[in-house]
């Protein structure tokens, strides 16, 4: 069963998702929470296993809670879920550390599959995420950070949504291996996580 935690400071809100979500026998909504504050206390308090987090809230927003969550409790997964789609606000969940960022207008079924590929270690960013950056991104040649044949392979992958297991079936190596060559990838680009490592390669027109 994965525990989810709602941040959003609309109640009819949380309470439509709640509905959504719970209609999964795989899910389970454990509390709600109405800003990033409240949200890091909660997730202190009910360790869920993903948290699904608006951006726009008072006093304390989802940057906030996506910040403290991450730094204070790295096993839990962040999800956002809201409705803008703009360049500084999907940059600053990035930053922040979010394991994935979806909006709201997306169908309840993509909704609960994003969450299931969240909690289980798969980085998910829907299409309109992705022309955000696109959009927005120097089109260049791509400049060379010294990367192997192998580690662009992995950053490919990994742009594909693909978890070390299915990284390591489709380039026919251990999973230790994987975990390893990636480890050494985002030490090379001074990375936090596979977020951070997607962002970074289209930014950088890498894939």
């Amino acid at each position: 069963m994965i525990k989810i935690l709602l941040v959003d400071d609309v109640p009819i809100l949380r309470a439509g998702l709640k509905a959504v979500i719970s209609s999964d026998s795989e899910l389970n909504v454990v509390g709600e929470a109405s800003n990033g504050k409240e949200a890091l206390e909660m997730s202190t308090r009910l360790k869920p296993d993903v948290v699904l987090m608006d951006m726009r809230m008072p006093d304390f927003d989802g940057s906030y809670g996506t910040r403290q969550i991450k730094t204070c409790l790295p096993g839990i997964k962040v999800l956002v879920l809201t409705t803008f789609d703009d360049q500084e606000t999907v940059d600053r969940a990035v930053a922040a550390g979010a394991d994935g960022y979806i909006l709201k207008e997306m169908d309840n079924e993509k909704i609960v599959s994003s969450i299931k590929a969240v909690a289980g270690g798969i980085n998910v960013f829907c299409d309109n995420i992705f022309k955000s950056i696109k959009k927005n991104m120097v089109q260049s040649a791509p400049k060379d950070f010294g990367l192997t044949e192998r580690e662009i392979d992995f950053i490919r992958l990994i742009c594909d949504g693909a978890d070390n297991k299915e990284i390591s079936a489709k380039l026919f190596l251990a999973e230790g291996t994987v975990r390893n060559g990636i480890s050494r990838l985002l030490e090379k680009l001074s990375l936090k996580d596979r977020t951070q490592l997607a962002v970074f390669a289209i930014k950088n027109n890498i894939v």
